[in-house]
């Protein structure tokens, strides 16, 4: 059930129990290590201690809380090697569950640890179940992992909370098509959004790349459609293995049939009834995503009759869509969901509908008789057709639909839910709400979790605010939550799924249980986590390793001085060119770096978790001096602005024939409008304050390059996601040549220029810094 953004919990707790702000800020984040962290957290002195003498008091319909006690119980039972003995009665040294039926949300809980007595407090089962996670981490992180440790004791840090959600949706996403995953995987998955207090799991199980999810009336769709030759993208992954073993496809999902190497797997509806029930102990709602009318090349493939044109191949974007205007393609679609609607007892399914290539539809005429026959002009409305057709038989089974925001396109029900994802169509979610769909928030920046991370990552996602700009206090009620989604074209492996989502998964839980914003605290409180993580044996990426760019300039004797993230880190590196390992030489905490050339620094967890592999390029450059100008130089940067598509900064014309505007900031606004592709170049002086070894820092979707006194100081080119890439430069006080070279490939761009001196903070380039001719 959603719970719709609280008033009452997220805003007048801050404003009229300005108490437990106090209390957050007072809480030793070591002592009371949350995550997410709850809605009021009163800290107190003592512990409550946890011995095999230790007795646990359930409520008097004993059934009510049955599954959350064994949850507990295996918590006590690996630490202490044994379950607690069950007691009738409360007192001195009991853990006590009751039932409060007057808390108002079925997730609501309070906690109230003394030395005494330890007394957890839900209305719900569901509840309930939040409470024991919030004490599992409240309990050392040595009982993860473990079937029973057999300590003499545990401790849990005497407390008041008083807890509840802010949104009802909360959610990840785990594509399991484009490369697929082990049951043990999705079961180890699920364990760690119970414990961040995640309730939705959304599984994408088919796409163009595999066919995922066993449906016994078409068998051909896993015979055939689970399996495929290796791709383009396996082929990036292969290569990018040779340095990186996460990147090393998993050799369990490779089979040998027919003397062809094939790639992919399925589950059984057996399986999957297992993983359900899994989830649904663990009070995660399960939600299925078969993707159509597009993204269905593995279906196509095994039944070529569900397109228009008897197959399915690429087109200039997307692969060939099955037919809205067949009744046979209704009656697969209907057959196959009518088998997931009786595997997923979630009430809501996931129909895609993105990313449809809609052109054999315009030549059909199959297509031209249904237009004309239901009075539809375009092929955004033909689409609309056949999602709300499909919705029809959806809401007949007591299912209620959910699709991709290309959903508004052609026309939206009143009825269907809307997952927002395309960041350069920011009006979407407006719209949606303001019609009165309800609106699941997954913008591609922050939340695409297979962007690569960098170290901007936690931080963008923990400062997300769901709620778009532009909707009444009524209508911000539609935003039900948020999810981050995980697309597997380049996650070949668990590790490698495990690297890309954490720990960017626990800053998201925190903005959709708290909604209030701590950084500094939560970043304190995480560093409690990565333990837990390890003991749970997640392939975690690593702190930020700081105090250096990609490329460095010499000038003089460099020491490179590296602040660890934590004591137990261990920083190693090569100079050889060869990628560090737990063997290579652990770098010194005052490295004089040799000379020109390369160094390679990784740090590494105690349990073998691994960072970012750090590639620092060295050198040698003398000041630049600045340049004199014969006029006083203006306010503001230059824009060349190209309206077409480029793949490479290199590939921008020398031409006149553009259009030119002046900035006076070096972001200018107004570029790729409607998500179009272009090019542009920033040019102009940038005016240092002092002479100094200056560090820049490009953040840009897609490619973007600075040049420096014409000197390419970052190197951040080519069509890629969000990603930072950083250069130092060595200037003396004054101005110089200055440009950033930017393209868009289409989609929303990002582009942000940030700079650091003598090792201050890393801040946004002032834009007084700026002039031009």
């Amino acid at each position: 059930m959603f719970k719709p953004f609280r008033l009452t919990g997220a805003v007048v707790f801050c404003v009229l129990l300005g108490i437990s702000a106090v209390h957050a800020q007072d809480a030793d984040p070591a002592r009371y290590a949350i995550v997410p962290y709850p809605q009021e957290l009163v800290p107190a002195a003592g512990e409550f201690v946890i011995t095999p003498k230790t007795k646990l008091v359930l409520p008097s319909n004993k059934a009510f809380f049955s599954n959350e006690a064994a949850q507990l119980q295996t918590l006590i039972r690996q630490g202490l090697g044994k379950a607690l003995p069950v007691a009738g009665k409360a007192g001195n040294g009991t853990i006590v569950l009751k039932q409060n039926d007057q808390l108002a949300g079925e997730e609501d809980y309070t906690l109230e640890v003394t030395p005494q007595q330890l007394i957890i407090s839900a209305k719900t089962p569901t509840g309930m179940f939040r409470a024991v996670q919030t004490i599992r981490q409240l309990l050392p992180a040595n009982i993860e992992g473990v079937k029973n440790a057999k300590l003499p004791k545990l401790t849990v840090p005497a407390v008041k909370i008083t807890d509840h959600p802010v949104y009802g949706w909360r959610g990840m996403h785990l594509d399991v098509s484009r490369h697929f995953f082990s049951v043990d995987y999705l079961k180890k998955f699920i364990d760690l959004l119970a414990l961040y207090k995640m309730n939705k799991f959304h599984i994408h199980l088919t796409d163009d790349q595999g066919w995922r999810i066993e449906i016994k009336k078409y068998p051909l769709l896993t015979e055939q459609g689970a399996w495929r030759e290796f791709n383009n993208q396996d082929s990036v992954c292969m290569q990018k293995a040779k340095t990186n073993p996460d990147m090393e496809i998993d050799k369990s999902h490779i089979i040998q049939k027919d003397g062809k190497t094939l790639y992919g797997g399925f589950y059984t509806q057996a399986q999957m009834k297992e993983v359900i029930a899994y989830a649904t102990a663990r009070h995660i709602e399960m939600i299925p995503e078969i993707d159509m009318p597009g993204h269905m090349m593995a279906a196509i493939k095994s039944y070529p009759y569900l397109s228009c044109v008897g197959g399915s191949t690429w087109g200039p974007l997307f692969t060939t869509p099955i037919c809205p205007c067949n009744e046979s393609t209704f009656e697969f679609a209907e057959n196959v969901y009518s088998e997931i609607f009786a595997l997923f007892p979630s009430q809501y399914v996931h129909l895609g509908a993105d990313e449809v290539e809609k052109s054999t539809w315009a030549k059909s005429p199959a297509c031209e008789a249904i237009m004309k026959a239901n009075n539809l002009k375009t092929v955004e409305e033909l689409q609309s057709y056949f999602v709300k057709r499909m919705e029809k038989f959806f809401n007949s089974k007591g299912k209620k639909l959910i699709g991709w925001d290309e959903i508004l396109e052609g026309g939206i029900s009143e009825t269907a839910i809307l997952m927002y994802w395309r960041s350069w169509v920011p009006d979407a979610p407006v719209h949606a709400a303001q019609h009165g769909n309800k609106v699941i928030m997954t913008p591609g920046n922050p939340l695409y979790f297979d962007t690569p991370p960098d170290r901007n990552s936690v931080s963008n996602v923990y400062h997300f605010n769901p709620v778009p700009k532009g909707l009444t206090p009524e209508q911000e009620k539609f935003i039900i939550g948020a999810q981050a989604n995980t697309w597997t074209e380049y996650i070949p492996s668990e590790k490698r799924a495990d690297f890309m989502m954490f720990p960017r998964m626990t800053a998201l839980a925190e903005v959709l249980w708290t909604h209030r914003q701590d950084y500094d605290n939560y970043l304190l409180r995480l560093n409690k986590q990565y333990k837990r993580l390890d003991q749970l044996k997640v392939h975690y990426r690593m702190p930020d390793l700081d105090g250096f760019t990609d490329d460095n300039v010499l000038v003089g004797k460099t020491v490179l001085k590296l602040q660890k993230p934590s004591p137990e880190i261990t920083i190693r590196y090569t100079t050889d060119g060869t990628a560090p390992t737990m063997s290579s030489a652990e770098l010194p905490e005052a490295f004089i770096v040799p000379g020109p050339g390369t160094i390679k620094l990784a740090s590494f967890s105690p349990s073998g978790s691994s960072s970012d592999i750090y590639t620092l390029n060295y050198r040698q450059q003398s000041f630049f001096p600045p340049v004199n100008l014969f006029k006083a130089p203006e306010a503001g940067l230059q824009v060349q602005y190209f309206d077409s598509s480029y793949r490479s900064v290199t590939k921008l014309p020398d031409t006149s024939d553009s259009i030119v505007y002046v900035t006076n900031a070096v972001i200018p606004a107004g570029m790729g409008k409607g998500g179009k592709a272009f090019g542009a170049k920033i040019t102009g002086y940038i005016d240092v304050p002092e002479t100094a070894i200056y560090s820049f820092f490009l953040t840009a979707d897609d490619g973007a390059n600075l040049y420096i006194q014409g000197d390419k100081v970052v190197d951040n080119d080519g069509w890629h996601a969000p990603v930072q890439k950083s250069g130092q430069v060595a200037l003396q006080k004054g101005l110089h040549p200055f440009e950033i070279k930017f393209v868009e490939g289409g989609g929303g761009y990002t582009l942000k220029l940030e700079y650091r001196v003598n090792g201050g903070k890393i801040q946004a380039v002032p834009d007084a810094w700026f002039k031009r001719n």
